[in-house]
């Protein structure tokens, strides 16, 4: 079956959505810190901890995961301090 979306791994890191982790309190340094990204072709890159597993079996009805994805956290104050970048429409 054929995906309706695939990502382009040829897309660049354009800017930033919301604070960075040092910004929202979330890192003490400059390894292993949540983030996220808009791309160049306008996709969004999230950085967080993979919980694949640990979410696989608890996943609502209708959610599934393919093979070569995975469930990543990040912050919700994050998210939050995104929303001023992400358009409405």
């Amino acid at each position: 079956m054929e995906r309706l979306w695939e990502a382009d791994p040829s897309a660049s890191f354009a800017r930033r959505l919301g604070k960075s982790a040092e910004e929202d309190e979330k890192s003490q340094g400059k390894t292993g810190c949540p983030d996220i990204w808009e791309l160049d072709n306008g996709d969004v890159a999230i950085i967080g901890r993979d919980l694949t597993e640990t979410y696989a079996a608890r996943l609502p009805q209708g959610v599934s995961l393919s093979h070569d994805e995975r469930l990543v956290i990040i912050p919700g104050s994050m998210l939050r301090a995104a929303k001023p970048d992400i358009p409405d429409v």
